[in-house]
């Protein structure tokens, strides 16, 4: 049997016809209402800026190649035998102002959502692809987090301002990794890889998870749309770190003043640990006693069938993320079980709501002054808030890669492909296959679905319009 398909091109008007559909569903625009632009232009006309100036800090932007909302900008270096790290997130606040047409619009949107035909923005495009970015050679207001660490990568003291900032350079990561691999990487570069291994250790250390799964994405060029699973690059780890290492300062300045938001998630249930570690010794996957969860994820190989299937199932154990505003008092039971710690999401605000209310919070912490009141008066609402949009992002994410899966694999309803079985539901005969070409999961019906298996599927179903695949076990 062929391992390698070779499908046709699928329909690119359908595609579109099914995200506009979808986006009808739920509720998402790309366009923004006549008042909400007024602002923004006004906005941009006139920002709030900082007095402090830090254009003479070399910052730089490390993100896909094609985005333009660009939230964050680092810069490394040594300091004695540690390091000093400044990281400078986009002041949305010197744009947006409470309860004006920007604020209101962006407390419904809640985040931006992407898809391969445009995006649909938390801010207009004047300010969140323009005028609040940190594109290189532009001096723009941001918040910028300079933060301690010792030889070890432990933080010794972090701290948040206002400042007006200049990225020098707009990089990629795929161009990082290969300068780094080549050894040609400037110093902040080097010390980037060098503080994310440190902080990596540090954070299997604390028993943080990170679930080594490939991402199923959309690609969309001159040829049409595709599918694959994309692994991440070591540097988007290494500078996922740094994003962590700000989360988690936030949450601790916040914690101290007792006020603020957290990001949350509940340790998993020892039941649903058992029923993982039942489905590890199903497949032959060694898991001793001694070792705990977070440890034995990170030695698993989502290249091999048996072990890609424990990773899926491992998921179940994270969910119930969620936020936790809080005015008073500091909450306890508060850490996020991913991270192994307090945490706060707070290097997005150009993306995400919730970071823009983060960043004032620890703006007057740092600086010891009272916590606006418009920040105050919106932090019980931002965590339904939030949990709204994060709903409905789910949903969007998830229905535009079923629209390209059901439109790639229409023309082959009837055929046959190789797959790997990756859950199995105990209450019906059914599960989740995934297929390695095209990058496909799916729902798969059949008795006895061998978990973990490698097994041989007929694609049944394939709509683009329901957004539906369905495969069953050939026999």
């Amino acid at each position: 049997m062929q391992r390698r398909l070779h499908l046709p091109r699928p329909d690119d008007a359908a595609i579109h016809a099914a995200f506009a559909n979808l986006r009808d569903e739920l509720d998402v625009s790309f366009d923004f209402s006549g008042p909400v632009l007024a602002d923004a232009k006004a906005a941009v006309g006139a920002p709030r800026l900082p007095v402090v100036d830090e254009t003479h800090i070399p910052f730089l932007t490390i993100d896909p190649p094609e985005s333009r909302d660009l939230d964050q900008a680092l810069h490394l270096e040594r300091r004695g035998s540690g390091y000093r790290v400044r990281y400078a997130i986009a002041d949305v606040a010197a744009f947006v102002t409470a309860a004006e047409p920007m604020d209101v619009e962006a407390h419904i949107r809640g985040q931006t959502l992407y898809a391969p035909d445009g995006n649909a923005r938390l801010y207009p495009p004047t300010l969140s692809e323009d005028a609040g970015s940190l594109l290189p050679d532009e001096v723009r207001p941001a918040l910028v987090w300079e933060m301690n660490l010792d030889a070890t990568g432990e933080g010794t003291s972090a701290n948040v301002r206002r400042a007006l900032v200049r990225s020098r350079a707009k990089l990629d990561y795929a161009s990082v990794q290969r300068s780094l691999d080549a050894g040609s990487a400037e110093e902040p570069l080097r010390l980037l890889r060098e503080v994310g291994r440190l902080r990596q250790s540090r954070e299997a250390r604390r028993g943080g998870i990170n679930l080594p799964i490939p991402d199923q994405v959309v690609e969309h060029d001159v040829d049409g749309y595709h599918l694959a699973f994309r692994a991440l690059l070591p540097v988007e780890g290494w500078n996922a770190q740094i994003s962590l290492l700000t989360g988690m300062a936030a949450a601790n300045l916040m914690l101290g003043a007792g006020i603020g938001l957290l990001r949350t998630l509940p340790v998993a249930e020892k039941r649903d640990v058992e029923r993982l570690r039942r489905t590890a010794k199903a497949l032959g996957v060694e898991w001793s006693r001694a070792v705990p969860y977070a440890e034995f994820i990170r030695t698993l190989d989502a290249t091999r069938a048996e072990q890609a299937a424990v990773l899926s199932e491992s998921t179940l154990l994270l969910r119930g993320a969620g936020y936790l505003a809080f005015d008073g008092k500091a909450p306890t039971h508060a850490e996020h079980s991913g991270v192994a710690s307090t945490y706060a999401h707070a290097t997005a605000p150009l993306r995400r709501l919730a970071d823009r209310y983060v960043g004032e919070v620890c703006v007057a912490v740092s600086a010891g002054k009272p916590v606006p009141e418009w920040v105050r008066a919106a932090l019980p609402g931002l965590p339904e808030t939030m949990a709204r949009s994060n709903r409905r992002a789910q949903q969007y994410e998830g229905g535009i890669i079923s629209v390209v899966e059901a439109a790639v694999l229409e023309p082959s309803v009837g055929r046959m492909f190789d797959a790997v079985v990756v859950d199995v539901d105990e209450n019906d005969d059914a599960g989740t296959v995934q297929l390695q070409e095209p990058a496909v999961t799916a729902r798969c019906e059949g008795k006895n679905l061998p978990l973990g298996e490698r097994v041989v599927v007929r694609l049944e179903v394939a709509d683009v319009a329901k957004r539906q695949v369905r495969f069953v076990l050939a026999e």
